[in-house]
């Protein structure tokens, strides 16, 4: 039998790495930002970048989430 507690620190430190995630976010919006507002004519060909580089950093956080949820579901049922 697998200690309940252990699982759900497990857990929570898979999903600390979600803090990375954020941190990565804002600084691709806040550069994207930075630059439209050195060059507004750009805005056009920055936006699209940058919702893209979100969408592939976001995706560590559905992969973080994946693994928690793995974690509790599976070693919990043991």
């Amino acid at each position: 039998m697998v200690n309940i507690g252990i699982i759900a620190i497990a857990a929570a430190i898979t999903m600390i790495a979600t803090i990375a995630v954020s941190a990565g976010e804002s600084y691709i919006a806040a550069k994207a930002l930075e630059g439209i507002a050195r060059n507004p004519d750009c805005e056009n060909k920055i936006r699209p970048n940058m919702i893209m580089a979100i969408a592939m950093v976001e995706t560590a956080a559905i992969y973080c989430l994946l693994i928690a949820l793995l974690i509790i579901f599976v070693l919990g049922n043991k």
